[in-house]
């Protein structure tokens, strides 16, 4: 195949799907969308990166070359005295991931801009396959001195599944064999030419200190229990030139373990939320009003459906599934890459994108009344007041948050976008170890100076002392306690009003960030609550707004029973 039948696939399969003639859920959009959007941002001033179309079509070709070891294309042929595996043919959507991960180059050094991926599909779509592909690529024909290749797991068994498929691939084929000076033993692939080597890696992260990794293949992600074995391997890559993890796995149910974490990293760089360039995501799942069970919406989580994925099976297991409750989550995690738990994504982020408005300042609202929610977790933590606006003739909030935070947690902080955010203005930062609260007080002095605050409701277990100072100046603070009685209303009319496009804010990319980690767990009361799944996610911004809104409606509803009591008379 040509280089240009590549890419012309590639680029018609991303456009069906963002045009909507594939189907494909959100995710598997946003991905299509955004490889689309570079390729029209090459060239342009601030994308330092082309699309090299030999390179990407180079690593196509290679993996057609090899053959299948499973199923029926892996029956043997005899072809011209010999007999011969059927070879592996690449889907449009395996183009597509080849394609960028070999493709894209940074315009000034020519290396690699991708340098991790993570793919996560159903069951049965081809990811070992694939996978063993691109890991034999890095080994032979990167033209990487030394190249060391490992497929990782925290079992031996599953470190060998996609290693077991690359080693029986190059058993198949002599050809590949002598080209390259491969040899085989039971437990690598190497190239004693080049030094290079593949080898399946099970252990825990303590025991593989001294690895100098090319790339690394990290096989079911979801069944890492720790992040031991991907931490190691991710400081593994330090000294090499462009260097590649590829995260391949399907859903699971642990939303607080290294797979969750990196999911959740990738959909914020999907939506925006994250700019980072180097970090190439596809997920294939169903978006969450879709209904499991009809059969029209199960190509969104299996782009292989057809092909590896046969329909029937995927009914016989459907059918099981609504038989039979327990079966159920296994069908939803395995066959359509659902993650099954009783907490899901509190904000549809496209609709928070849709109110946003970069223009919106404190001058354009300083004129409508204002209230100010507080929350002031801990002195070495973010520490978040949100203004909130409301026009009651449009029936419109606007929405403002200030963020301050430590110096010493921002040079800590594992979250690396810290300082961009800090230089962007979009985080005050002040100086030593814990916040200084004095700025925090002078912020709200000046907005009581200066803006027409009606009321600042903060958390007593939190501001006590801030509280106290202010309280003594004449300033309106109210309690307001964090409790589910006192969130789930103003939680649920905070989404409304963002779906009804009936509040603004500035795009603060920090309280995007911050609104894109709320969960929202709900009780048998239908009750919900924000919660963050791990503790780098932080919530201070939505939670102080929750608190703003729940002040407004509470004088909203006090006032409407004031006006009713009239009425009555």
């Amino acid at each position: 195949m040509s280089d240009t039948t590549y890419l012309s696939r590639a680029i018609a399969y991303a456009q069906r799907v963002v045009d909507g003639q594939e189907t494909a859920g959100r995710l598997e959009r946003r991905y299509c969308a955004r490889f689309l959007g570079d390729l029209e941002q090459q060239g342009s001033e601030g994308f330092p990166y082309r699309f090299d179309e030999a390179a990407g079509a180079r690593a196509c070709r290679f993996i057609e070359l090899l053959p299948h070891i499973k199923g029926e294309w892996a029956k043997p042929v005899y072809v011209e005295g010999r007999f011969q595996h059927g070879r592996i043919q690449l889907g449009d959507w395996q183009c597509l991931v080849v394609l960028q991960i070999f493709g894209w180059r940074h315009v000034a050094t020519g290396l690699r801009r991708f340098r991790r991926v993570y793919l996560e599909v159903a069951r049965k779509n081809a990811k070992s396959t694939l996978a063993a592909g691109i890991a034999l690529y890095m080994e032979v024909a990167d033209n990487e001195p030394g190249a060391h290749v490992y497929s990782a797991a925290t079992t031996g068994d599953q470190a060998r599944e996609v290693f077991d498929v690359a080693r029986n691939m190059a058993l198949r084929l002599p050809e590949f064999q002598a080209r390259f000076g491969v040899e085989i033993g039971k437990h690598d692939i190497t190239v004693p030419e080049t030094a290079s080597s593949f080898k399946p890696l099970n252990a825990e992260g303590s025991t593989l200190d001294g690895l100098n990794i090319h790339c690394a293949i990290v096989d079911e992600l979801h069944a890492h229990k720790t992040r031991a074995v991907y931490d190691v391997l991710d400081s593994a890559t330090g000294a090499r030139s462009q260097p590649l993890i590829v995260m391949i796995t399907t859903a699971g149910s642990d939303r607080s373990g290294i797979c969750y974490e990196q999911r959740d990293y990738t959909v914020k760089v999907l939506d925006g939320v994250i700019q980072d360039e180097t970090w190439l995501g596809v997920i294939f799942t169903l978006d969450e009003d879709d209904i499991w069970h009809e059969p029209e919406v199960w190509r969104k989580a299996n782009p292989n459906l057809g092909v590896s994925v046969k329909m029937d099976d995927m009914e016989a297991a459907a059918r099981k599934a609504l038989a039979q409750p327990s079966a159920q989550a296994n069908f939803l995690t395995k066959r359509l890459n659902v993650w099954v738990n009783s907490d899901s994504a509190w904000m549809d982020m496209q609709a928070w994108e849709r109110c946003e408005d970069k223009t919106l300042t404190v001058d354009r609202v300083k004129h409508l009344p204002v209230i100010s929610g507080l929350d002031l977790a801990s002195k070495v933590d973010v520490a978040a007041k949100v203004n909130i606006h409301y026009d009651a003739d449009a029936d419109h909030y606007y929405l403002l948050p200030t963020f301050w935070l430590p110096e010493r947690a921002v040079e800590q902080g594992r979250n690396s976008q810290y300082d961009g955010w800090r230089r962007a203005g979009h985080l005050q930062v002040t100086d030593g170890e814990v916040t200084d609260y004095d700025e925090i007080e002078d912020a709200i002095r000046a907005d009581v100076c200066t803006l027409q605050v009606k009321e600042i409701p903060f958390d007593p277990w939190q501001a006590s002392q801030l509280s106290s100072h202010l309280l003594e100046e004449g300033a309106p603070m109210v309690e307001y306690r964090q409790l589910v009685q006192n969130m789930s209303e103003p939680m649920k009319q905070l989404e409304a009003l963002v779906l009804q496009r009936k509040l603004t804010h500035n795009g603060n990319p920090m309280m995007t960030w911050m609104i894109s980690n709320v969960v929202c767990h709900r009780d048998a009361k239908d009750n919900i609550y924000p919660r963050k799944e791990r503790d780098e996610n932080k919530i201070d911004g939505p939670v102080a707004a929750i608190m703003a809104l729940g002040r407004w409606i509470a004088g909203q509803q006090e006032s409407k029973v004031i006006k009713q009591g009239f009425v009555e008379l």
